[in-house]
């Protein structure tokens, strides 16, 4: 005899559970159940009905809706009543249990109940379950709680346990996939929440510099308010304070916000290397058993686990910032090289052009022969100031720069930098301006000499060169509110300004706003650096301030005076 097996029989299994919303409905009085409904593995009802539905308060066709906001039926212990859940869809066998659930407006009820996997077709995961129940004879007052919940048995508190392990091995497989902080915080509280029906769940960073901790992850119910992003003071919260200074899982009442009040929470400090780089709290919708001391170890486990991954997480954020910033620095490097080499090679170009020609006798008479080594002779000036620049720049680099500091009249500065660079104003048609505080007495500042006429000469040149129109004022004013009193020189001009982004790259090292700019003005880009360390060297401060491009800008330092000066 043969048997031909076929497979290709029409699909009798429905593909959702319209039949079973339906029962709910309709069959119900034919199945003669008291309490019928079903749930996913999470515990959310997708059908619910009860003969005695209007202790609920709430309306019949939103019944589902509610119970699943609020919990307003539920058991108990809810986290044993989960492992039966659990354990039914990974056997696919029914079960007979019992179970407190509570209920508004009346006492808690025993419930004898009947949980039957409902299978899916053949291959598919079993993610549902049927409920059939009735209301025992006994109950008992809300007030006495404790009582109706019976210790847990050796073999649930096993299987219990054996639960927690698998959610800590799928919890640290996940945070190993990835160095993406955000990610590892988000991916941990929101397993911990939904696989152990939590209330709230979540984590802080910390550092032990900071009084203050900020939720930067969090897994919450729907009706709870959300507190991601707050600050929580680690003194108001002997939780966070106890288990910050023993690395140990504490159970504490906790205040998540002053909104709700205090709750029962297991807050864990997160460590690397026995140093605590995190928090994490945990609070649970229901009153629940102890948490046995296996349990306290497995959170301490998680919390190492969770550390770990939070420590080399950051180290690896640390070293892409290190190496985002040295590959800038290369580029600025290389670009400056090439700007650097360019302003070297110009004046080079110009003084071998006239040499040569002089040495060739190409010179009409002696007049032109000596505009040519006039001309080399500038030249030669303006290359030894770049070389200058470099030299300066390089002792900064390796703080070799060491400056004598003496009593210099600031009317004489002044008037030494008029004298060098009004010309090349009045060449420009702009306007140049000096201008000294209104008093008899001379102004003697602390300094060198020779640096404040550099950074002078530096601050005055760069106004000439990026103004095309308008002018250039230059002064000084006393700040007596200070201590040693300090005289504040600016230098104002109405030329080419810098847009408010770049301005944080004036005094970058090896940085130019823009390369191409550069070019076209001329100048290695190293002035405003220099100007920078030699003014901070003689006890002073430089600060750039312009509205924007194209509006001017203004250029401030500061030097201590040597003596008070009579205010007459």
């Amino acid at each position: 005899m043969t048997i031909i097996a076929n497979a290709q029989f029409p699909n009798l299994i429905p593909q959702n559970l319209e039949s079973i919303t339906l029962m709910g409905d309709r069959s119900s009085a034919t199945l003669e159940a008291e309490l019928i409904y079903t749930q996913d593995a999470s515990g959310r009802y997708l059908t619910f009905y009860w003969q005695h539905s209007e202790y609920l308060g709430c309306d019949p066709q939103r019944i589902v809706d509610v119970l699943n906001e609020n919990d307003s039926f539920a058991p108990v212990d809810k986290v044993v009543y989960l492992e039966h859940l659990h354990r039914i869809l990974s056997s696919s066998a029914p079960e007979r249990v019992k179970f407190w659930f509570k209920c508004p407006n009346i006492e808690l009820l025993e419930l004898e109940l009947t949980i039957t996997p409902i299978l899916p077709p053949f291959g598919q995961p079993t993610t549902t379950v049927l409920v059939m129940g009735r209301l025992l004879p006994s109950n008992i007052h809300s007030q006495d709680v404790n009582q109706a919940l019976k210790p847990p048995t050796a073999l649930e508190l096993a299987l219990r346990l054996q639960r927690h392990q698998k959610l800590l091995n799928r919890i640290t497989k996940n945070i190993r996939r990835t160095l993406d902080l955000d990610v590892i915080w988000q991916q941990t509280v929101d397993s911990l929440g939904k696989n152990l029906n939590l209330e709230r769940c979540i984590i802080c960073p910390y550092q032990p510099a900071n009084t203050k901790v900020r939720v930067v992850a969090e897994y919450h119910r729907p009706e709870q308010v959300s507190i991601l992003d707050s600050e929580i003071d680690i003194s108001s919260e002997p939780a966070f304070v106890q288990a910050l200074a023993t690395l140990e899982p504490v159970v504490m009442a906790v205040s998540f916000n002053h909104q709700s009040p205090q709750s029962k929470a297991l807050v864990v400090a997160t460590c690397y290397k026995d140093k605590a780089n995190g928090l994490a709290a945990l609070s649970f919708v229901d009153e629940c058993h102890p948490l046995t001391q296996a349990e306290l170890e497995l959170a301490k486990e998680v919390a190492d686990q969770l550390g770990t991954a939070i420590a080399h997480a950051t180290l690896y954020q640390e070293l892409e910032e290190s190496r985002q910033k040295a590959e800038e620095v290369s580029r600025l490097k290389s670009e400056f090289l090439a700007n650097v080499s360019h302003e070297i090679r110009t004046p080079l170009n110009g003084m071998i052009g006239f040499l040569k020609l002089i040495i060739e006798g190409v010179t009409d008479d002696a007049q032109e022969q000596h505009e040519f080594i006039l001309e080399a002779h500038e030249l030669s000036l303006h290359l030894l100031n770049i070389l200058n620049d470099i030299l300066d720049f390089a002792k900064i680099e390796a703080g070799k720069m060491e400056l004598d500091c003496s009593p210099v009249n600031l009317k004489e500065l002044f008037d030494d930098v008029e004298g060098f660079t009004r010309q090349q104003a009045e060449m420009k048609n702009i306007s140049f301006q000096m201008e000294m505080p209104t008093i008899s007495d001379a102004i003697i500042v602390q300094g060198n000499y020779k640096r404040l006429l550099q950074v002078m000469l530096n601050l005055v040149g760069n106004a000439i060169k990026f103004t095309h129109e308008g002018g250039i004022t230059i002064s000084a004013d006393l700040i007596p509110k200070k201590h040693p009193t300090t005289v504040k020189v600016r230098v104002v001009d109405t030329g080419i300004g810098v847009s408010l982004d770049k301005q944080d790259k004036l005094f970058q090292l090896f940085s130019q706003i823009d390369g191409s700019r550069t070019r076209h003005y001329g100048g290695t880009g190293l002035g405003l650096t220099i100007s920078q360390k030699l003014i901070e060297a003689m006890g002073g401060e430089v600060h750039f301030y312009s509205l924007g491009e194209g509006l001017g800008s203004t250029v401030t330092f500061t030097v201590p005076l040597y003596q008070q000066p009579l205010m007459v």
